[in-house]
């Protein structure tokens, strides 16, 4: 099952990811964690992003596919993963394609956590203010106006998504506005369809 979850930031995407990955076996690959495990292990792709970040730059589409590319060729990929943002354009998603379509692979299922915005600046603030009562580090970006800079971006950026994944019959939606174990069931109805389709 290869899958990717989009929806703004503070959707819920990383709790249910997490979830599907346990319930699947398949591993969440987190861009993120992706770069900075490749530029640890020093790998030719992970020393070209580590000059780019050195330098503060953005990390190119054509490194991080680079990436990508090398991470889903692990054993632990076989059986299929959860794409965690990635793509974020659509620029990256057509990279994507060009990717699997490269290794025989396709993406099974793309599911959109649908959100009410107003009420997602209050969900990030709650977990701002959990995240202190439990003695952690909030998230710089967790506040009221990172959000709504974020949310921009998203919007610009990574909206358009749904459309390039609705027109090629891949897109899911979900009520991402449920309870968290109520997101999760609609997410398990999905995955039971694409299975059976």
């Amino acid at each position: 099952m290869r899958l990717i979850l989009l929806g703004p930031p503070g959707a819920g995407k990383g709790t249910q990811s997490q979830i599907i990955a346990e319930k699947c076996g398949i591993p969440q690959l987190s861009t993120g964690d992706m770069l900075r495990a490749a530029v640890k292990a020093g790998s030719p792709v992970g020393l070209k992003a580590k000059e780019i970040m050195a330098a503060g730059g953005l990390v190119p589409d054509e490194v991080v596919v680079g990436i990508i590319a090398e991470r889903i060729s692990e054993p632990d990929c076989v059986r299929g993963f959860i794409l965690d943002g990635f793509p974020r354009t659509l620029p990256q998603a057509a990279a994507l394609d060009a990717l699997l379509k490269s290794k025989s692979l396709k993406m099974d299922c793309v599911i959109e956590l649908k959100v009410d915005d107003a009420i997602l600046a209050s969900r990030i603030e709650t977990r701002a203010r959990e995240t202190l009562a439990a003695g952690g580090t909030v998230r710089a970006d967790d506040n009221a106006e990172a959000l709504k800079t974020r949310l921009m971006a998203y919007y610009r950026e990574t909206a358009p998504l749904t459309g390039y994944y609705f027109a090629h019959g891949l897109l899911k939606t979900v009520d991402g506005m449920a309870p968290i174990g109520e997101v999760t069931g609609q997410i398990d109805d999905v995955l039971g369809l694409v299975q059976a389709g």
